[in-house]
């Protein structure tokens, strides 16, 4: 696998790639979760999509993925060529916060002066040039002036499901870099009318794309996250696991980034998705002239605003609006477009040979 990178020999890029995705069942399972999903702008998975787009900032050598062990064998086998030894296995799922400062841990030992791009394996952005040089620009922002950055989105919608953040001071960027600030809050997920108000009181969505100088993450989380920083002296004597063990589950966001006077964010200038669910494909897949989402072998007549994924045989549509059908793994899904986002509702119903997918899928 190669790669054509360009830029600052610190740069290191790691791939959060943990999580199952359920909100895409019955597609999505523990055995082959979202990141594994042809979800974005072409038919490849998006993990794939996703290190392409490392490769572009850094030689494979400089790149990681990480998860868990279950996950090893179908992301290598989706992923040809990538050496086995830049999978790094999170000894136990802890959230954001600590895996990450594991891994700034690894690359600190190797680069001190490294400067360390957290990307998410299930996000889909475009174009990639513009990404590309966002992330750059941003990564030099960050080494120079020592900063934790986060990437904001300007949002286009009032979004639920996704974390805000409000700009406080602009901070000074060169030619070629993107614009920049503090931060003055991170605020969660709001309700509707709420993210109206954040919105016009010019709020901007927070991607989880992190650019962190590690020395400095490193030295952050020693003094607002005591809970980590106090056993970041396990890596030091190579304890990976006792550290896992120890370690509360809690994100990088709370832990680190919304108490460090250190912490701001560059606007982004490409579009960004992290796909959360079946809606999402309204707008990462090409819509039909109905306003239809279509993957797969589907057949429609007379269908409006419908979404449908059919992997696991065809699926014919006739005289219907606002659904998402799904056929993957044996199992068939039919919800409304409005009820979708609530499926982990459904799972929590299901028999578990059911939810996990005992009959497997297509990959």
């Amino acid at each position: 696998m190669s790669s054509l990178p360009e830029g600052d020999p610190h740069l290191r890029v790691v791939i959060l790639a943990g999580g199952i995705g359920s909100r895409f069942w019955p597609a999505s399972l523990p055995s082959r979760p979202k990141p594994l999903l042809a979800l974005g702008r072409s038919d490849r998975p998006l993990l794939v999509e996703t290190v392409e787009r490392a490769l572009a900032l850094a030689p494979v050598e400089h790149a990681a993925i990480l998860a868990g062990e279950h996950l090893a064998a179908p992301f290598l086998s989706a992923l040809p060529g990538f050496p086995s030894e830049q999978l790094w296995i999170e000894p136990r799922a802890r959230g954001t916060a600590p895996v990450l400062a594991w891994a700034a841990h690894r690359i600190l030992r190797v680069d001190p002066k490294g400067v360390m791009v957290s990307l998410h394996s299930d996000h889909v952005v475009f174009p990639e040039a513009t990404f590309l040089s966002d992330v750059r620009g941003g990564a030099s922002l960050a080494a120079r002036e020592d900063l934790l950055l986060t990437i904001a989105a300007t949002p286009d919608r009032p979004e639920t499901g996704y974390g805000y953040l409000r700009p406080g001071a602009p901070l000074a960027s060169n030619a070629g870099e993107p614009e920049a600030f503090r931060l003055d809050a991170f605020v969660e997920k709001p309700d509707e009318a709420t993210a109206r108000d954040y919105i016009a009181r010019g709020y901007l969505w927070n991607t989880g794309i992190f650019i962190f100088p590690v020395a400095r993450f490193l030295e952050e989380i020693r003094l607002h996250a005591p809970e980590i920083g106090d056993r970041l002296e396990l890596l030091d004597g190579n304890e990976d696991g006792r550290f896992f063990d120890e370690v509360p589950s809690i994100s990088v966001d709370e832990a680190v980034m919304a108490r460090s006077g250190r912490a701001g964010a560059l606007r982004a200038s490409f579009s960004w998705d992290d796909v959360g669910g079946w809606e999402a494909l309204t707008r990462t897949l090409t819509l039909d002239p109905m306003g239809n989402a279509f993957h797969g072998d589907v057949h429609a007549l007379d269908t409006r605003t419908t979404v449908a994924w059919a992997e696991d045989g065809p699926i014919v549509l006739f005289g219907v609006e606002g659904l998402v059908v799904v056929r993957s793994g044996g199992v068939t899904l039919v919800t409304s477009r409005e009820r979708a986002p609530r499926l982990k509702e459904l799972l929590a119903e299901l028999p578990a040979e059911l939810r996990e997918g005992a009959a497997g899928g297509e990959g």
